[in-house]
């Protein structure tokens, strides 16, 4: 997989990184592929809006109906689909808290006897999801009114990358 990334293709989108203090890249694999490179700057519990990156790599590729598919590649990391409002956000935030708190020792998650210290955002990413499918009409993708996708990082501290496929005509 690795032959078909080209880093010189990388498109960073530099808006995204000022805003939210993250840093996303794009590496384009074909008209209808590529992987949302992520690396947040803080740890645990990082939301991040990718639906405007995404709507660029809709326009670019052509497709006018169809599907797009938004995968998170690791295990700590979510793709989901809700309202962009700030008080969600910060519900979201504590209540996954609640649900799955930070405890990096091995007595509350059994997974953290394999030397890790984040078995909570395993939890996490499992409450909030792995992928969306979201339709594409138009050339857009098909939201409701309030309907954005974001990226979830529960644990922040490796880059990962953000599987996006165009399926359509």
């Amino acid at each position: 997989m690795s032959d078909r990334r080209r880093p010189n293709r990388r498109e960073p989108f530099d808006h995204f990184a000022r805003e939210s203090r993250h840093v996303l890249v794009f590496e384009p694999f074909g008209n209808r592929a590529g992987f949302l490179c992520a690396r947040a700057r803080e740890l645990r519990a990082v939301q991040l809006e990718i639906a405007a990156v995404l709507a660029l790599r809709l326009e670019r590729s052509g497709v006018k109906d169809g599907l797009c598919l938004v995968n998170a590649m690791h295990i700590t990391a979510s793709v989901f689909i809700n309202d962009d409002e700030p008080g969600l956000h910060a519900d979201y935030k504590r209540w996954l808290e609640w649900l799955a708190p930070y405890d990096a020792s091995p007595e509350r998650y059994h997974h953290n006897r394999t030397g890790e210290d984040n078995g909570d955002a395993h939890h996490k990413r499992q409450v909030m999801g792995r992928e969306i499918v979201a339709a594409i009409t138009a050339g857009k993708l098909d939201f409701g009114p309030w309907e954005q996708i974001f990226y979830g990082e529960f644990d922040g501290r490796r880059a990962k990358r953000v599987l996006v496929k165009v399926i359509g005509e």
